[in-house]
């Protein structure tokens, strides 16, 4: 059997399986255009101008971003049409307005009338963020100050519009639940729009998402696009609340096993929080995956399994919780994969993707980037 790690280098490295992601990218891409709205990527967990060409199609399309360090380095390989979809912090306007004037089309979003008096003295365009579901900031539909921060930007001529994040979505479980999260984003987006043209005011893009409402969402009539991150990847948080499987987990980080404590049953590996991220958020799921599902080399998983504790540099596999597993028989120098808790953490680990193809064709190292 062709090795399809082989050649890779010195452990851990984070993997990325080709043709997972790119399944994953082609079933919301269908998703969103069953449903008649752009697709919008975000690009905060990819971090990489490789990933995003996949996205797109490798023609540059419309982007979401985190960061602006993001903007910067997709705007300079030929993305134009970007999203900083984080609040803006006044400070950071010079750099917007930076962008903008080499051609950018950088818009970004608020939520009161501080920001909004800020971005209007700027010339910069702004989306008002609403909120849909307590989750974090935003407007309500029906909160006064919407017309008042609408006019502000509309006065300046910079009212692009209205959107959201159903952030709430990933505390339930199932395509049904995920639906009415769906629902519910679409509807106070779709109202805050409705409010804003009542009053005057133009609200041409009206845009939602989040990975679980894209994927679920049945009816988005009245939103423009539609937005998603992590889908790209996926990871043990989406597959816990069945936003996908664990099939269809395309990232892993690759570690090497460097010994044992057999009365604690525990496999030591090189593979601790530095590589895997601090991150816990199966915790409060109903089934807690450590931190992260075992794999052999090969991208199998090790039935119960678990990366049980880390720390900087050393991880501790160990049966999960309440299970009775076969002991491992792992030889010193084995090399396992890690399935991620959470993409987004884990990737901002490491500096480059290590591209896995199945028909075990030649390694590809994609560089990704950090900061703001």
């Amino acid at each position: 059997m062709t090795d399809p790690t082989a050649g890779l280098p010195d452990t851990p490295a984070l993997l990325l399986d080709e043709a997972r992601m790119e399944r994953n990218i082609s079933r919301l891409a269908r998703h969103a255009e069953s449903l008649g709205v752009t697709l919008r990527p975000h690009l905060k967990t990819a971090k990489s101008v490789e990933v995003a060409r996949r996205l797109t199609g490798g023609t540059p399309g419309p982007i979401t971003v985190s960061t602006l360090a993001e903007a910067e380095v997709f705007f300079a390989t030929g993305h134009s049409d970007i999203l900083y979809a984080v609040g803006i912090a006044p400070q950071k306007l010079k750099r917007v307005q930076a962008l903008r004037e080499k051609g950018c089309d950088l818009v970004v979003i608020l939520d009161n009338a501080a920001q909004a008096q800020a971005v209007a003295e700027a010339s910069v365009p702004a989306m008002i963020e609403i909120d849909s579901d307590g989750h974090r900031g935003g407007l309500q539909a029906e909160d006064p100050a919407l017309l008042q921060v609408g006019r502000i930007l509309h006065d300046a001529g910079c009212l692009r519009g209205v959107m959201t994040h159903a952030g709430e979505s990933y505390t339930v479980r199932g395509v049904a639940a995920h639906a009415d999260f769906a629902e519910q984003e679409r509807k106070a987006a779709v109202t805050a729009a409705e409010n804003l043209r009542g009053a005057g005011l133009p609200c041409p893009v009206v845009s939602i998402g989040s990975t679980p409402t894209a994927h679920a969402a049945r009816d988005l009539t009245g939103v423009t696009e539609l937005r998603a991150g992590v889908y790209m990847f996926f990871d043990l948080v989406m597959a816990g609340i069945d936003v996908c499987t664990q099939d269809d987990i395309a990232l892993s980080v690759l570690t090497t096993v460097i010994g044992h404590q057999p009365a604690k049953g525990w496999t030591m590996i090189d593979a601790g929080w530095m590589a895997l991220s601090r991150d816990r958020g199966t915790a409060t799921q109903d089934v807690d995956q450590g931190y992260g599902i075992v794999c052999d080399e090969e991208g199998r998983v090790l039935t119960d399994y678990i990366v049980v504790s880390a720390n900087q540099e050393h991880g501790i596999i160990a049966p999960r919780a309440g299970a009775n597993p076969a002991p491992l028989d792992l030889p010193v120098g084995t090399r396992l994969r890690i399935l991620p808790n959470h993409a987004c953490a884990t990737a901002a680990q490491h500096d480059r993707y290590h591209l896995v193809r199945q028909d075990g064709g030649p390694l590809e190292v994609w560089p990704r980037f950090n900061g703001w």
